[in-house]
């Protein structure tokens, strides 16, 4: 069942100055255009493209041709939402910042590391470090395209060292298979060698803030039986 026009909001394109409007489900505009499949039907409170949703007035069907190449209600509502704007509630908007917020601190810990203790800084900290800052975060830009202007602000508090090390890495012959599938998630396999015993020996490059999380899954497959050394540590 479609929202009512009462609860809908607005989701909006603007193409050469021109402004077309849609009334929509909050909720179920924001699945579509985070990937999911979802009926258009369901969307839209009302099957009309408009000027200005607020006086509804409609927009033409010859500029609704223009811009979009159809007249087909249902195809312009779908391109509206997802590559224009759609209002958020103040629940909603939160939600979304609050994931986001925790997408880049989690990248930012796995890249980055303490240069006190050569550690990572847990993502609580970063998290609450941005909080302190005051970093504002747009909610519907990728993670990545953020990290580098809220590094930039929580370096004022936060000591942040980015580098790679390479790791050489030792386990007996009955964890090969195991330890091998795993590496490869984790990052650039420099060289490997069965030695004469059947142990697997392997130097690999990974960001120096996923070290513990790799040592981690490495202990659990081995039951702790491995060896391991920095060979190289670099700057980034």
């Amino acid at each position: 069942m479609a929202v009512s026009i009462e609860k809908a909001v607005v989701a909006r394109i603007i193409k050469n100055n021109q402004k077309f409007e849609i009334l929509v489900d909050p909720k179920k505009a924001l699945e579509l255009k985070r990937g999911q499949s979802v009926s258009i039907e369901e969307i839209l409170a009302y099957p009309a493209i408009y000027k200005d949703a607020r006086t509804a007035e409609q927009a033409s069907l010859q500029d609704l041709q223009k811009f979009f190449g159809t007249t087909d209600v249902y195809q312009i509502a779908e391109k509206i939402i997802k590559e224009g704007q759609v209002q958020l509630t103040a629940e909603q908007r939160k939600e979304l910042i609050e994931q986001k917020k925790l997408q880049i601190a989690t990248l930012i810990s796995k890249r980055s590391i303490n240069p006190q203790t050569n550690t990572p800084h847990p993502i609580q900290r970063i998290l609450n470090v941005m909080e302190e800052v005051g970093i504002n975060i747009d909610p519907f830009q990728d993670a990545e395209q953020q990290i580098d202007r809220v590094v930039k602000e929580i370096r004022k508090i936060l000591p942040l060292r980015f580098e790679k090390i390479t790791l050489r890495i030792k386990v007996g012959p009955q964890y090969c298979g195991k330890v091998y599938s795993i590496l490869r998630n984790f990052g650039e396999v420099k060289n490997e060698n069965w030695l004469q015993d059947g142990s697997y020996q392997v130097e690999i490059e990974i960001l120096a803030g996923i070290q513990d999380e790799l040592f981690e899954k490495i202990a659990k497959l081995t039951e702790g039986n491995f060896e391991s050394a920095v060979v190289k540590r670099e700057e980034i």
